[in-house]
């Protein structure tokens, strides 16, 4: 199958598109991304990104060794994870919500989520999973080649991952320069916080 570079276009390329169209459309990740930058910065929020790929990639490997298959055989775990993610997301839109204008931040001990925070979000979060499930199922080739276009998926999707969620943050940071006062930043934070917690309205649809 790869034994040609047309090869490994032909199989790259739609794959490559599909990680783009999941990771740059909007979602819990970048809106979180989002509010991230604008609060904390681009630096800050690295690992906060870092997490977000590292986390995908693993729960796609998961997904590879089999831990799809319990969601076919055992639908209950599919809505358990539904349920789980979405309390989790309103929690942390009441949090973004309340959070304080970034000059407040040091007396309020508010911090960035870390790389193992958003990189365990993952594994409540309905979009990864359906992204990591879809990208396995759609893509990988039978027999020989399962293992090899497994991985070749999993990092073409960190490879696109990646920028496409960065783009988020530094969109975050570009309205961040806007937000002059402590009541632009409580409008903006609050409006961050509700888009966070709607997105349990796209988990439960």
């Amino acid at each position: 199958m790869f034994s040609h570079l047309t090869d490994w276009a032909v199989f790259l390329l739609p794959v490559m598109l599909f990680s783009l169209s999941m990771s740059a459309t909007p979602g819990p990740n970048n809106v979180m991304l989002t509010a991230s930058g604008a609060n904390f910065g681009f630096v800050r929020s690295l690992p906060h990104m870092f997490g977000i790929t590292i986390g995908v990639m693993l729960l796609m490997a998961m997904v590879m060794l089999g831990l799809g298959v319990i969601f076919e055989r055992f639908p209950f775990f599919q809505t358990l994870i539904k349920v789980a993610g979405s309390v989790y997301l309103v929690w942390l839109g009441w949090k973004i919500a309340i959070s304080p204008p970034p000059q407040l931040e040091n007396a309020d001990g508010k911090r960035p989520f870390s790389f193992f925070q958003a990189a365990a979000f993952q594994f409540v979060n309905p979009k990864a999973w359906m992204m990591a499930i879809s990208a396995i199922g759609l893509f990988t080739l039978t027999g020989d080649d399962f293992m090899l276009s497994s991985f070749m998926i999993i990092l073409a999707m960190g490879i696109v991952n990646f920028p496409a969620i960065a783009c988020w943050a530094g969109f975050g940071v570009a309205i961040g320069r806007l937000l002059k006062t402590p009541t632009h930043w409580t409008v903006f934070n609050r409006f961050m916080g509700g888009l966070t917690a709607s997105c349990v309205v796209m988990i439960l649809i």
